[in-house]
Formats: structure tokens, sequence, C-alpha cells
């Protein structure tokens, strides 16, 4: 098990460029499912959830290679079961129920790992595929579907869910009929799957908002797609340039998708400035200070920018709340960062974060992925060295971290534990 060490107090100076979108890849790369014809992706980023992802594929039938932050795939024969040993890695496999039901009739595909029907959003995906007249059962902890052929209906989530969304957009590319889904997610990763698939010969209209119609069609067929940037690891990126008071220039860095975010780190006294040739530059302008944050779905403050944001309001002037409105567990990189000298205080779903003059460096274990990201940011401020240890859930979302912040000034590597 890799950990990563970093020796903090320098600022960053220089160029980032941003990878591939993590939350575009997975659902995009589980569309290619509904090709007819080679597909070709680029920008994919290079992370154990795309192999992850990869891996799937050719268990369900499709023939994958990635090289150069490229995937080609091209289905030969699909099969209908998604196994435990990978879904237990990927919430995100969950997708593939749609594409299978729609072309397959039928799909078994395992329980994503602690997860019960009715607990988690898989509800959601399964209430709104029934309304396309899937049926489903709990079969020895998979869910199988089954279904003549899927028709077009009028489908209200019950709240904003990004995954159910790209379930039923990809079933309903290729569903008779026409599909209207309202109470939809509008984050922009939906948005990219929706242009993938439109790629590919779907009818998808209204991507972007709460109301998405779409129109199915007899076969989809293959396509050469650009990957969106991620933006959040953009995200990430801005609050490493503004918590280590330096100066980067983030290249490929979709700033409309991060309004929220720039809105905040601006009212901490970050200036972010977007330059013509889509680059944006980040330091700090003046003092920081607290802040008060709530996470709202798309195009509210992101969930997956939270622990990030809390990190640099660690070190700003005075307090700031954040309230984390999407799930009900996600402070646990509090008491790492109060390892490290952070004064937060947790009430509920809020914290309550008052700035300290200095963090210092110590050894913390990350419990997720964005939790990950939050403990090196505090890392690369704080004083003396940081071990982060559990660095497995880092490598799920960020390409080549240690490398990209090592370029432009940090002293950080990775080491095994």
């Amino acid at each position: 098990m890799d950990k990563l060490i970093i020796e903090g107090g320098r600022p960053l100076k220089g160029t980032i460029r941003i990878s591939g979108s993590k939350n575009a890849a997975l659902p995009i790369l589980v569309a290619c499912l509904l090709a007819r014809g080679p597909v070709r992706l680029s920008n994919v980023p290079h992370l154990r959830d795309i192999n992850t992802s990869l891996k799937l594929l050719n268990i369900l039938g499709c023939d994958t290679s990635f090289e150069n932050n490229v995937v080609s795939a091209c289905v030969r024969e699909l099969k209908p079961e998604a196994p435990y040993d990978l879904v237990k890695t990927m919430r995100a496999s969950v997708l593939c129920l749609g594409p299978l039901l729609g072309l397959l009739g039928e799909a078994r595909v395992a329980l994503p790992g602690g997860c019960a029907i009715g607990a988690r959003p898989v509800d959601q995906h399964l209430k709104a595929l029934e309304r396309m007249g899937a049926r489903f059962m709990l079969d020895g902890g998979y869910i199988h579907g089954i279904c003549g052929e899927l028709t077009g209906a009028r489908i209200i989530f019950d709240f904003p869910t990004v995954g159910g969304t790209e379930n039923l957009l990809m079933a309903a590319s290729v569903a008779k009929g026409c599909t209207i889904l309202e109470n939809c997610a509008r984050e922009p990763e939906v948005v990219d799957l929706a242009n993938f698939l439109n790629a590919m010969g779907a009818r998808i209209r209204g991507a972007g908002t709460n109301v998405i119609e779409i129109e199915g069609v007899r076969a989809l067929s293959g396509c050469d797609y650009r990957v969106m940037p991620d933006r959040i690891e953009a995200g990430t990126y801005l609050v490493a340039g503004a918590i280590t008071d330096g100066e980067l220039t983030l290249l490929d860095c979709p700033l409309q998708a991060l309004d929220a975010l720039v809105s905040k780190l601006r009212e901490m006294n970050v200036a972010v400035t977007p330059l013509d040739d889509g680059g944006v530059i980040v330091r700090r302008d003046g003092q920081l200070t607290g802040v008060d944050v709530t996470t709202q779905p798309h195009p509210g403050f992101p969930t997956d920018m939270q622990a990030q944001i809390m990190a640099l309001m660690c070190v700003a002037q005075g307090s700031g709340s954040i309230q984390e409105k999407i799930f009900e567990n996600r402070f646990m990189h509090v008491p790492e960062l109060c390892r490290m000298g952070a004064r937060i205080s947790l009430k509920d779903r809020t914290a309550m974060v008052r700035g300290v003059d200095h963090l210092v460096g110590a050894p913390v274990m990350a419990s997720d992925l964005r939790a990950s990201a939050s403990l090196v940011l505090a890392g690369l401020v704080a004083q003396g060295v940081t071990e982060v240890q559990r660095i497995y859930h880092l490598d799920r979302g960020y390409e080549r971290m240690e490398e990209k912040l090592s370029a432009v000034g940090a002293r950080i590597r990775r080491e095994k534990e």
C-alpha cells in the first residue's frame, strides 16, 4: 500500500494541465456498450476506476484497449452479467443496467458494495426503469432485471440523481418511443454523456436542465469523442494555488462548470483569472478569509469540493461554516485535519471552521477520494512533514497527482507503507 510524504510550506508556481474527467468518462465508457461499431475516446484519465470499468466492459463482451489517454472499444457479443468482484469496488458499475436491459432485455448486476435496494440512490434507477417496462428481483446479492422491450415513459425522479439520470439516458436512447425525464441532475458530466450519445446518433434534448427528452432510436453507431476536463481536479488545484500562497496556471480548466466554487474562492480573496486560451491563473488577492458554504446539486456548490475548501478555510482568517446537504457521512476528514492543528467542530451535518495561523505536519489517514485530496492540500501548507496513508483512494480520481504537484514546486513523494 502506498503513502505520500509531503514537506509543506512551499508556494506552488507553474503550470498544470487538467486531466479528463473521471466522473464523465465512467458513464461514457459504459455507454460504449450501446455502439454498433468502434468507439474512440480521447482525454480519458489513467485512474484505478477507469481500469476497473475497462475490465467490466471486457467481461460484458466489449473489447477495449487503452493507451496514451485514448480508449478504443468495440462490442463483440454482449453478456448480461456484471459480477460482484468488479462492482463492489465501484458504484458506477450499476450504470450498465440501462444499456443491458435496452439491448438484451436482461441484466444481472451485483448490488454495489454495502448497498441495499431502497437504502441508497440505486432505488431511483430501478423505479425509473420499471416505468419503462423492466421488472426486478433480488437474487443472491444481484439485481436481476428483465423486460420484453423498454418503452418510453414520463419519469419524475424523487431527487436529482446523477447516476439515475445517466442510466436512464442510456436506456431511453435505445428504447421504443419518447421518454421524458423530470427533476434530472444537471451536472456537466450528465451533459457530456448526452453529447456523447448524440454523437453516436441518439436524440436527446435538454441535458443540463431539469427536464430531458429522449426519442429512442433503433441503433447507435460508433464515433470519436473527447471527454471533458475534470472540474473537480481543476477545483482541487485552484485551492492548491491559493492554500500555498503561490501562483498556478491551469490549462484545459472548465471554468464555466466551476461557478459556485469560484464565487466562494473570490469571496475568500482568491483571484481566479481566465485567459484567452482557455487557461486560468489562480493566486491570492489578500488575506484569506472564512466563508459559509452549503453543498447542493449542480449548479450549487459541489459536494466533491467540500473537503478541499475546508482545508483552505483551516488557514483563513476568521471562521466559516460548511453544511453538507448531499451525503450524510462526508466529514471523515475532519479528525485528520484536527490532528494537523485545525480547529473544526461538528454538529449534525454542519462543520464550523475557525482559521489558525498554521497547520503542523502529522501522519494522517485518507478515508475517501476527496478527503484524500484535502489532506494533501493541508500537507502542502503545513509546517513540517505530513504522511498521508491509504492513498489508493486518491488514485481512484486524480491522475499522477504527486507528479503534477512536484512539477510546480511541491516537495512530495510516493512511498510504500
